[in-house]
């Protein structure tokens, strides 16, 4: 693949299959949460995934597009990942799929708050009067002003946090530019998630710390390693093979079409998430819910048709390798 296309039908090809492919990593994520520690599975899928980011490798010209000057810069950007990877998941276990898949979308409104102080890119009143709508969804969402929720205040910000880390990541790779190729990125950063979740089982695989834990997000996190049952197999491979498609296709849509052609096409992981939750786990969304979804996707849309408008590309629209 070269570096300079424009292939818009290429592109938005590469952005839907990449955002079936987070959708349904997100799935099988919860739907082995009950049993396996998080850090155990994100080993689990980036051993696999890397198998198929290799291959992708060879097909972008061996080995020696791996080599770069900017290391650190990408270990940076892959700590981003993993931490934003992380706190998301950590919601998903115990919250309805779509709730959480709606309050990450808050990252393109803080990628636009980001970019202020660490890009130098001004940001007008319109922009920033929907960064405001859209946390208003967040608000409407976790509703603060009731005394009774249905999972805790920590697991209700944990996407928001992990939306906060993606947008780190985001600003990140704008400084890296479009030099390195899809593959990769996406090799350096499943090589971070295998480092992190092997110093995790080294301080934490027996489940020492999860004893007396009564937080279901800090269970998810630090319980046991086992042995995955036969049964299971089958969905750890699926968290490989998707997992690949990530990094790679979100990587190569935004190198082969305009980020304007493809961006847009990221928001159908929503009802794609809220399909997941319905099918899989009995969830439907509440009014509050649905509400706030539609002011936060509703801000970040207006925030990206604002950005072409004014004729400037997103920060991090670029060679992104996504959540995952």
């Amino acid at each position: 693949m070269t570096d300079n296309l424009d292939r818009p039908g290429l592109g938005i090809f590469f952005i839907c299959v990449g955002v079936i492919a987070i959708s349904a990593n997100d799935m099988m994520i919860k739907l082995l949460s009950g049993g396996y520690p998080l850090h155990q599975m994100i080993f689990a899928r980036s051993a696999i995934g890397m198998l198929f980011t290799f291959g992708f490798v060879m097909y972008e010209g061996g080995p020696r597009i791996l080599r770069t000057r900017h290391l650190g810069f990408h270990a940076l950007r892959g700590v981003f990942v993993v931490m934003a990877n992380m706190s998301f998941y950590a919601a998903v276990a115990v919250m309805p799929l779509g709730q959480a898949t709606a309050l990450f979308f808050v990252a393109p409104l803080l990628i636009t708050v980001l970019a202020i102080p660490i890009l130098g890119e001004p940001v007008g009143p319109l922009r920033l009067g929907a960064v405001v709508v859209g946390f208003t969804g967040v608000l409407v969402m976790q509703q603060p002003w009731k005394a009774d929720v249905e999972v805790s205040r920590l697991t209700l910000l944990l996407p928001v946090i992990g939306a906060g880390f993606y947008a780190l990541m985001q600003v990140m790779t704008r400084k890296l530019g479009v030099t390195t190729r899809a593959s990769a990125m996406a090799v350096y950063t499943q090589g971070t998630f295998l480092l992190v979740s092997v110093a995790f089982f080294l301080i934490a695989g027996d489940g020492r710390f999860a004893e007396g834990v009564q937080n279901e997000s800090l269970k998810f996190l630090l319980r046991a390693w086992i042995w995955p049952a036969p049964e299971d197999w089958i969905v750890l491979i699926g968290l490989g093979t998707t997992s690949g498609l990530i990094g790679y296709c979100l990587s190569a849509a935004y190198r082969t079409a305009n980020a304007a052609t493809v961006a847009p096409f990221e928001y159908i992981g929503l009802p794609l998430a809220i399909l997941w939750g319905w099918v899989m786990f009995g969830e439907w969304p509440s009014l509050a819910t649905w509400i706030g979804c539609a002011l936060i996707i509703g801000a970040g849309l207006f925030v990206f048709v604002r950005e072409q408008q004014k004729q400037r590309p997103l920060p991090g629209r670029r060679a992104r390798w996504g959540r995952r």
